[in-house]
């Protein structure tokens, strides 16, 4: 019972660090976005570097974050100066205890920044 304890424990350790990972990591592409509105191309080119830099951010420890499937990220903003930007990103987790899976869902992440 006391190994099935300590598992428990390291694997919901796991997905702690992964859920500050990804808050990390949208934080970042919030920043990104909020910053790119003078970007050549537009809204779309502000977009895009904005995944980029979330996808870029949580690749140190989500093993498949450049996984569209895996890492989604989306962003909603009119860019125009003095808008808000959100971006938001769910990355899959489960909890396993000796391969038997326990729980099992998606982390989920939203970050809110002013567009400069």
């Amino acid at each position: 019972i006391l190994l099935v304890l300590a598992f428990g424990i390291i694997q919901i350790g796991i997905q702690f660090n992964h859920s500050l990972t990804l808050t990390d990591a949208v934080r970042a592409g919030a920043r990104q976005a909020a910053v790119s509105r003078t970007l050549p191309g537009g809204p779309a080119s502000a977009t895009t570097a904005a995944v980029a830099r979330v996808r870029s951010a949580a690749s140190g420890s989500l093993s498949d974050a450049n996984d569209p499937t895996a890492l989604v990220v989306t962003v909603a903003s009119t860019f125009a100066q003095g808008s808000d930007v959100t971006v938001q990103a769910t990355y899959p987790y489960e909890i396993n205890i000796f391969g038997i899976p326990v729980k099992q869902g998606r982390l989920t992440s939203e970050t809110t920044e002013r567009v400069e």
